[in-house]
């Protein structure tokens, strides 16, 4: 019983204060300045009646799955790799370093144009929004295996695959994860600004464009669809990282 209050009835519970405390803001404001949460929900159903929400939702979640993936495929076996060859990450380590603070967005000027104004900057912006975090998470998972770990291996003739996917893989999976999840919630913030800066379709240009009109109901109706998809993909990263501990014997506390 304990457990079923502290998974759906505390945060339900939770939602509920947020929209009371939403309402009675709004109270103070008119509709134009600040829109409460039926205004909200009106509006997100204006968007669907005129065909636009789904293909604002598409799109953006299009370019984030690409991007996403594109992250993942290069930050993590680069990762693996610099996290067990040491010399290899002092060489290249001044260069990540220097290109890591450098925000995301200071990127676009260059990225409209090397890639023109669309899909592909808004993506790339993705991309190193991802990337960094992805591959300096992975680099200290694999750093951070127990050396006896591959003392022992060696004791039994271990060879190098079966050390890399019986080893390092699951000894660095919850570091991993750790940088899956920052990379996420990154990487869908710099979704949202990228879409502003240079895209005409999108989460984040439904926002700017209802903002030019003085939709103010639009704009909430965006960033509330914003931070929604955002605990949906959340939530969902996390689903996969349970079904593989569970299928390693990983009893991960979530």
């Amino acid at each position: 019983m304990a457990e079923k209050i502290q998974k759906f009835f505390l945060p339900t519970l939770a939602v509920v204060v947020f929209l009371m405390i939403w309402q009675y803001a709004a109270s103070h404001y008119t509709p134009d300045l600040f829109p409460g949460p039926r205004d909200v929900f009106l509006a997100i159903l204006e968007l669907i009646k005129v065909g636009r929400l789904w293909k604002d939702i598409t799109i953006s979640l299009t370019r984030f799955s690409i991007a996403y993936s594109l992250a993942v495929t290069c930050a993590i076996p680069l990762g693996l790799f610099l996290g067990r060859c040491r010399p290899c990450h002092r060489a290249i380590d001044p260069v990540v370093q220097l290109l890591r603070p450098i925000s995301p967005i200071a990127w676009f000027p260059l990225a409209v144009l090397w890639f023109g104004i669309g899909n592909t900057p808004a993506i790339f912006i993705i991309f190193m929004a991802a990337f960094f975090p992805m591959l300096l998470a992975t680099i200290s998972a694999v750093r951070s295996i127990p050396a006896i770990n591959y003392k022992v291996a060696n004791n039994f003739g271990a060879k190098p695959a079966l050390v890399f996917l019986g080893i390092i893989i699951p000894a660095a999976f919850p570091g991993i994860m750790t940088g899956l999840h920052i990379a996420l919630g990154t990487a869908w913030i710099h979704l949202v600004a990228g879409e502003m800066l240079g895209a005409d379709s999108g989460l984040g240009y439904l926002i700017i464009d209802a903002r030019n009109f003085l939709r103010t109901d639009q704009i909430m109706a965006g960033m509330l669809l914003v931070g929604i998809l955002g605990l949906l993909l959340n939530k969902l990263i996390t689903a996969g990282e349970q079904f593989i501990n569970k299928k390693w014997g990983i009893n991960a506390q979530q």
